[in-house]
């Protein structure tokens, strides 16, 4: 599939753009993958080409309830290269990869450094809110048997990472997320 969309979060009664893509650089996925949200494929998976959207997925269909559990002080030693503090890397805002007990990579926000830790969060970005995804479906069509070799190889380790990497230190897909120049394409690969 390839569509192109505007993803909005919805507080308040109010829309705030958190990300987009455009004609020029469509999100493209193959249904039944994971690499889109399940609620999201199975809003577009059966539209036409040249069929518009909009819905709202709900947290539970998104990115699940925010877990306060997800909150983590780790010890600045974790952060250190050569006995310093990694500052170019590690700073408030910052997403990050970590690694746990069992060689997993997963994404992180530096919420907080202090002089006795690093406080994360490694909740989705998106946790807890409301999305409202407005869009176009450009193309829906079976995949190629290269297509799906492609994305099994990319999935299984074939790749390294994601294929995009913000400047701002996340990992996505296609679109345009504000001005940082690649999107996230619908939660995929945080």
């Amino acid at each position: 599939m390839s569509v192109v969309y505007q993803l909005y979060t919805v507080a308040d009664g109010e829309n705030t753009l958190e990300e987009q893509t455009g004609n020029d650089r469509p999100f493209e996925f193959i249904t039944g993958f994971g690499v889109a949200l399940d609620a999201f494929e199975q809003q577009v998976m059966n539209m036409e080409k040249g069929s518009s959207f909009d819905f709202i997925l709900q947290p539970d269909q998104a990115f699940g309830a925010y877990d306060p559990e997800g909150v983590h002080k780790l010890q600045r030693d974790v952060f250190m290269i050569n006995g310093h503090f990694d500052h170019e890397n590690i700073f408030e805002g910052a997403v990050i990869t970590l690694m746990d007990n069992e060689d997993h990579q997963f994404m992180a926000k530096v919420k907080k450094i202090e002089e006795d830790g690093v406080t994360i969060d490694t909740n989705h970005p998106l946790a807890g809110k409301t999305l409202n995804f407005k869009g176009e479906i450009k193309e829906n069509r079976d995949a190629t048997e290269e297509e799906i070799q492609h994305l099994i190889k990319h999935l299984t380790g074939g790749c390294s990472g994601c294929g995009h990497h913000h400047g701002d230190g996340e990992c996505g897909g296609c679109g345009d997320h504000h001005e940082h120049g690649d999107g996230c394409g619908c939660g995929h690969c945080h």
